[in-house]
């Protein structure tokens, strides 16, 4: 869980709470962002101020922005641990990694330590991409998520489920085979366990046509669903690994077409994805990879959601107030357990990114922590049963999100 950033500080004049903090925190960035800059000609030091536009650029993959606003909000005030966090994550989404491992190093928490050592350990440039231009990998399966085959340091190609709300992630079994060595480790507690986190570099990863050389990975013992066969999927692909390409996931089609963020390859998706009818909708990347977009439940929307596809049997997940404020009856009656938090049956009328509209999709509240990982409010998270028929594309060159209609 991230924290807040530190308002304390006697450089932090803002006042935390006002009127771009309200914006901000609505998913209203592009006004959030204007009336930051307000406060910043009235007052070049305010240091609160210069960190949201600096995470406001971040969301949108604004490097040079990012850097330049998290860069002179720490230098005024040095013990804002989340405005490192943030400067970190900016070099790592671009694989610039020495700079990022000083400031992981800063922030005095014990997974961010983790990471600083296993990106220190990074030989040369990370994720080098060898190969084509672009790849397509069938699905093995759609269900329990959708899968591909791919190998580990050359090795037979085995199967990886794709959660487009995970990072790159291996189980241990699979790290231990292949002669993957530890640099570091961390501990979390998901869902009510403790959980070993096994920090990496795997020297090559294959996707089809395509090869990544030195890419940092983790591995742990965390329960992952059997595939259809009864097997134990391999890791997990997630986003960490698909923001280097444009990345479509073809449910329709069954398959995952990897892209590499060319000019030539951008308009290519592009031009593929308008002629099955999608529409061009933003894209951002909250928290170090979750990606978000605009949508709608009910009257409720157009407002920010969140594209976790790892949603299983489910097509929209919603907090309770979310819920009602969209007026989706809660199904109090038939409790059930998300990942040990309490969560209730919904079935919204009508959800929708864009031109793509579901209707009676399953799905379920619960307590979801979104608004203290990302800092900002969401419509929900729309996940793996309203994309079963659709393909979706993540444009990380252009930063824009197409789903077929």
């Amino acid at each position: 869980m991230l924290t807040l950033l530190p308002s304390e500080s006697a450089t932090a004049l803002s006042s935390p709470g006002g009127e771009p903090d309200r914006l901000f925190r609505a998913g209203r960035f592009a006004e959030a962002d204007r009336a930051y800059a307000r406060l910043l000609r009235a007052n070049p030091a305010d240091a609160h101020a210069l960190a949201r536009r600096g995470r406001i650029a971040l969301l949108a993959n604004r490097f040079e922005r990012a850097e330049r606003f998290l860069t002179e909000a720490i230098r005024l005030a040095p013990g804002d641990a989340f405005s490192k966090r943030q400067l970190a994550e900016c070099h790592i989404r671009q694989d610039d990694l020495p700079p990022a491992v000083p400031l992981l190093q800063g922030t005095g928490d014990q997974m961010d330590a983790a990471e600083a050592v296993q990106y220190a350990s990074v030989t040369g440039a990370p994720y080098r991409l060898q190969g084509a231009q672009q790849t397509r990998l069938p699905f093995v399966g759609v269900d329990p998520l959708p899968s591909v085959r791919a190998s580990v340091n050359g090795g037979e190609p085995q199967t990886f489920l794709i959660d487009t709300g995970g990072t790159l992630a291996l189980s241990t079994t699979t790290a231990e085979r292949a002669g993957l060595r530890a640099v570091s480790t961390s501990t979390t507690h998901p869902a009510g366990q403790t959980l070993t986190t096994y920090h990496g570099v795997m020297p090559s990863f294959g996707l089809g046509d395509i090869t990544l050389g030195t890419v940092p990975v983790v591995w742990y013992d965390l329960r992952m669903p059997n595939l259809p066969d009864g097997t134990r999927p391999a890791g997990v692909i997630g986003t960490t690994l698909l923001y280097h390409f444009i990345a479509t996931m073809d449910y329709a089609e069954q398959a995952l077409v990897l892209r590499r963020k060319t000019a030539a390859q951008a308009r290519q998706a592009w031009a593929e994805a308008a002629g099955r009818g999608a529409g061009r909708l933003p894209l951002w990347l909250a928290k170090d990879h979750v990606p978000c977009t605009l949508g709608s439940v009910n009257d409720y929307g157009p407002g920010v959601a969140s594209v976790d596809t790892g949603g299983m049997g489910l097509g929209i997940l919603m907090t309770e107030d979310g819920a009602k404020r969209a007026g989706v009856e809660i199904d109090y009656d038939h409790p059930q357990n998300s990942g040990g938090m309490p969560s209730y049956p919904i079935t919204p009328a009508r959800i929708s990114l864009g031109r793509a509209v579901g209707r009676n999709v399953p799905g379920v509240v619960g307590a979801w922590p979104w608004l203290d990982m990302f800092g900002f409010e969401t419509v929900g998270n729309f996940t793996h049963e309203f994309f079963r028929s659709r393909a979706i594309t993540f444009d990380y060159a252009g930063m824009n999100f197409y789903v077929t209609a």
